[in-house]
């Protein structure tokens, strides 16, 4: 982050160094320094002033030491949260006995589960802002777990929606992003791995969550069930306990000049009458800084990117709910087709490992997205494996192949959205992207459910999950083809011409600077920030 001759510091070294007097030249070209919002290639990097609370002011990513503590606690953390929701396929005839309830009906239960643990990302993005991501994950194990013991005392299948649905999956939410976040902070260099590795939690969760839910099941029945695992989600507190923020050198004060006036921006605020008019431009400040709208409508990459996620997730994860259904009501006893799911963790487990190794080596940096493509388009086709019979070999082929084709797709699925967005803007960018996806989530298994009734077979449903996600691998592919040839083409045009002198705007290199430095001829031994005219 090298700026021209003359051209001063950004915000926290231009008013760190104008307190001090200590301004630092090297033939007139001054140095900018990182602050909380930038990133060094070779890791420092900021989550946003005050965004996520990860990290604080000016420090460097450890890419290793209490990193890798926080790696294994983000392991857990999906383990808990994200592979949760499939393996309530376990319980699925035990609710629909219990509530009297169709396909449609039960299926709405880890539906909703799924859909508010995406959605509940600009919530969480607000509460990371204002307890940081220890806090929040803690907070996130506490809900889940109360959500869970709440279930097993339900009446009827409306509130199993509010208790299993809402609050559990809010919980998840909130436990589940701030850990993939932080571990973003902790890893720059070693990233790819470190999101491998993290991912490689969803396939430990669907590994032992089966086995342990077939035996409680067996146990203690359902009710019984929900309560120990109520129990079990509250690790989600311990392993936010170990997710600390990174911490920058202390400094023994603020510097003076931060006292100075308030930006134009917030004058105007304070000066508006109207509580309506307050409470709408709060509302809409909060939606510009967590949910990432300026991405959606100018970054093409990320359109395209959360387009394509969104579709898919329309038919991702309905194989995992209804695999364990379609093998039962086939004649399947209950212990091997929760081994199918455990089968396709154990899988996940062994590959993840040397993809994330395999995905870190320099070949493939820029390629990304279209290992991920063309992993999300086998994944898709790898469900008609599933109509040629509910046998326990057949479905055995299934899991590998779709354990292989999901280990890629989760291996990459941050990798590739912190690749299209600025480290700074990937907490709103995943916001913004869980909510769409919730959408999808909500509607994927009821409609499924809806298909089941009325057909009276499961495998149409998993002929419909093959056309959306093939389809949306397709898309990713053609889309960011096309966005490459023409960056290529853009390229070779070479940069526009630049303006002249007197036509080129003052550079403010911090819009939230209150001093603006100005690039002079003739004197380039000083050095300054000047105050900004706009803020007297």
């Amino acid at each position: 982050m090298t700026q021209g001759n003359g051209i001063g510091e950004t915000r926290d070294g231009c008013l760190h160094s104008q307190a001090s007097g200590n301004l630092e030249q090297s033939n007139g070209i001054e140095k900018v320094q990182e602050n909380n919002e930038c990133e060094s290639e070779e890791g420092g990097q900021g989550g946003g002033s005050g965004g996520s609370v990860a990290v604080q002011g000016t420090v460097t990513a450890p890419d290793g030491g209490w990193g890798w503590v926080v790696l294994a606690a983000t392991i857990v953390v999906l383990a808990l949260t994200l592979a949760f929701p499939s393996c309530v396929g376990i319980f699925y005839t035990d609710l629909q006995n219990e509530f009297h309830a169709s396909n449609s009906e039960t299926s709405w239960v880890p539906s909703i589960m799924t859909s508010v643990l995406h959605a509940g990302g600009p919530f969480c993005s607000v509460l990371v802002e204002r307890l940081g991501c220890r806090a929040t994950v803690m907070l996130g194990g506490v809900l889940s777990g109360l959500g869970m013991a709440a279930s097993s005392f339900t009446q009827s299948i409306e509130q199993l929606y509010v208790t299993a649905g809402v609050i559990t999956g809010l919980g998840f939410c909130f436990s589940f992003q701030p850990a993939v976040t932080i571990l973003g902070h902790y890893f720059v260099r070693r990233r790819a791995f470190a999101n491998a590795m993290s991912s490689m939690g969803t396939a430990l969760g669907l590994c032992t969550l089966p086995f342990l839910g077939n035996y409680l099941h067996t146990e203690l029945g359902w009710r019984g069930s929900f309560l120990v695992l109520g129990a079990v989600l509250l690790n989600c507190c311990v392993c936010g306990a170990l997710m600390r923020p990174l911490q920058p050198p202390k400094h023994r004060g603020q510097p003076l000049m931060n006292h100075g006036p308030p930006p134009p921006e917030e004058e105007k605020v304070t000066k508006e009458k109207g509580w309506m008019r307050r409470i709408w431009n709060y509302f809409v400040a909060a939606l510009r800084k967590h949910m990432a709208f300026d991405q959606l409508c100018h970054n093409s990459r990320y359109c395209v990117y959360a387009i394509g996620i969104t579709w898919m997730m329309l038919g991702f994860v309905v194989p995992l709910i209804y695999l364990v259904p379609y093998a039962t009501a086939n004649d399947m006893e209950q212990g091997r087709a929760a081994l199918l799911i455990a089968i396709m963790g154990m899988v996940n487990i062994v590959v993840r490992p040397p993809f994330g190794i395999l995905f870190s080596m320099p070949w493939f940096k820029g390629r990304h997205i279209y290992v991920f493509a063309s992993a999300l388009l086998v994944n898709g086709l790898s469900n008609t494996i599933c109509c040629i019979g509910p046998s326990f070999p057949v479905l055995l082929v299934y899991v590998v192949f779709y354990g292989l084709s999901m280990s890629v797709v989760g291996s990459l699925m941050f990798t590739v959205l912190m690749e299209i967005v600025e480290m700074k803007r990937f907490p709103s960018a995943l916001g913004l992207l869980a909510v769409m996806e919730s959408i999808t989530l909500l509607i994927g298994p009821p409609l499924a459910g809806v298909l089941i009734d009325r057909t009276g077979e499961y495998y149409h449903v998993f002929f419909a999950c093959s056309a959306v996600v093939a389809s949306s691998g397709v898309f990713l592919i053609v889309a960011f083809s096309w966005l490459d040839n023409r960056d290529r083409k853009l390229s070779k045009q070479g940069p526009p011409s630049p303006l002249p002198e007197a036509a080129r705007p003052p550079v403010d290199l911090a819009p939230d600077c209150q001093y603006r430095s100005v690039p002079t001829e003739g004197d380039k031994d000083k050095a300054s920030c000047e105050r900004d005219t706009s803020s007297v």
